[in-house]
């Protein structure tokens, strides 16, 4: 089957044909159809698939068929759980609506709004964005969805979880009840489904592979290690077998820094990526990490869905994930479109329940490799500090509470959440970490069809740095 096959457009076809593929993916062979025929789409599919490319082009092709409403209103909407994934799939719009007379945005927190704003003025055909400043942005009436169209919810399991569902509740109430609903997603548990349902309409129901598996690409094995020795294990990891490129997950961002510090002592050019870094810092540590500058990128989980790297040949768990899905996630920036892969999880004796978790999610048991030189202890090593590296907590407000002579300091969350506004992020937001649930797992799927030709491991940064960008 080629591209031609599906209905698309000429214009289209010579943006893919310029991108180098001329064979649609599996999930794109079937998803590009039902979106071109209006049906409200449920996507499920490997990581790595090309589902991004599965949404964009037939949107692209419809809207560019029909009239275009007066004033130019945001016709198509695409929400993403995070910064790094919306640049990435403005950038999928952008590549293949070059050769079409629409315009799209991107919009994310972490950068100043005004030049938002003052994109949205002018109207745009595709605005892609996270939650938190999408509702910023509408309370300040820089955006109208009274002409919307279709609604896409990428990554749509995280988007619908409990890190993200009253924000898409509150869009949802902002949006025509009359729309084409698309969800794409890698995973889907049941309890998404349920929900989800509450949102398509007689959906067209895509899964062109089992759910919450991993590409067959990707080679996962782990190492079992003292707590207390992992650091070494990986510097030894590193500097043994020569990876020039590596993405590591850790669980939290005080964590990764305190990796980052320890590899960088090590003469590993190292650089970490969290929600406590400014976007400015998060997306030149990924732009380092593409172009070589960088040799290990120490990420939490907002990289698991946030990052699309062509040829990333290794990722490391330094620690597993809480939640087994984001295991399918993390080890889903590598093995993609084809290519080949290796994962590898550095496991210690407190983990034993979730390594058991992952496996059970897989249906795979992964095989244990023991590294000379680091075999675990049978009581699992020294304990590890987990507050070393931490900023000191300043020192409670006293006089504050009921018996306190001094003024009562109540509703602190609410003061973070005024806080944030201030910055044009409200409570709830695309910013927002949870290092216990792994909710900062907000990422990203290849914003591309099936490769037909290697192209040299050619990368892009990914985003702009929040401004809103258009087609031309």
């Amino acid at each position: 089957m080629s591209f031609d096959s599906l209905g698309l457009s000429a214009p289209l076809l010579k943006a893919v044909a310029e991108e180098g593929y001329d064979t649609p993916s599996p999930i794109q062979a079937q998803a590009i159809p039902a979106v071109l025929d209006g049906r409200d789409v449920m996507a499920a599919a490997q990581t790595g698939t090309g589902k991004t490319a599965g949404f964009t082009l037939p949107i692209l092709q419809r809207l560019s068929e029909a009239q275009r409403p007066n004033g130019r209103p945001v016709r198509a909407l695409i929400l993403t759980p995070t910064r790094e994934l919306a640049a990435q799939v403005g950038e999928s719009v952008a590549t293949y609506g070059k050769h079409l007379p629409l315009t799209s945005a991107v919009v994310f927190g972490g950068v100043k709004i005004n030049p938002q704003i003052a994109k949205l003025k002018s109207g745009v055909d595709i605005l892609v964005a996270t939650p938190g400043r999408l509702l910023d942005l509408h309370q300040q009436k820089a955006v109208s969805f009274e002409a919307l169209e279709v609604l896409v919810l990428d990554e749509a399991d995280r988007m619908l979880d409990m890190g993200f569902i009253h924000d898409i509740r509150r869009i949802l109430k902002v949006l025509p009840a009359q729309r084409q609903n698309l969800l794409f997603s890698a995973t889907f548990s049941q309890e998404i489904r349920n929900l989800a349902k509450g949102i398509v309409n007689d959906p067209v129901e895509v899964s062109v592979t089992p759910r919450n598996t991993a590409a067959a690409t990707v080679t996962q094995w782990v190492h079992p290690v003292d707590k207390s020795r992992k650091p070494a294990l990986l510097s030894h990891l590193i500097e043994t077998h020569q990876w020039q490129q590596v993405l590591v997950f850790t669980r939290t961002k005080h964590g990764a820094n305190r990796l980052t510090k320890y590899l960088e002592g090590q003469g590993i050019e190292a650089a970490a990526i969290h929600g406590n870094k400014s976007q400015n810092a998060r997306t030149k540590a990924l732009a380092d990490f593409k172009n070589g500058d960088v040799r290990a990128l120490v990420a939490t989980d907002i990289a698991a869905r946030g990052l699309d790297i062509d040829q990333l040949p290794q990722v490391v768990n330094f620690e597993l994930p809480n939640v087994p899905e984001d295991y399918v996630h993390r080890i889903g920036r590598t093995g993609r479109a084809g290519a080949s892969g290796q994962a590898v999880s550095l496991v210690s004796l407190d983990e034993k329940k979730e390594l058991a978790g992952i496996e059970r999610l897989i249906s795979q048991r992964l095989e244990s490799q023991t590294v000379n030189g680091f075999e675990p202890t049978p009581g699992g090593g020294p304990k590890v500090d987990e507050n070393e590296g931490r900023a000191p907590r300043p020192p409670r407000r006293q006089g504050g509470g009921r018996n306190g002579s001094g003024p009562q300091r109540s509703g602190g969350g609410q003061r973070s959440a005024n806080s944030q506004r201030q910055n044009g992020e409200p409570r709830g937001n695309d910013n927002r970490s949870n290092d216990n649930r792994s909710s900062e797992s907000r990422g990203n799927e290849s914003t591309a069809p099936r490769r037909r030709r290697s192209r040299g491991g050619r990368s892009r940064t990914g985003g702009n740095g929040g401004a809103a960008s258009g087609n031309r």
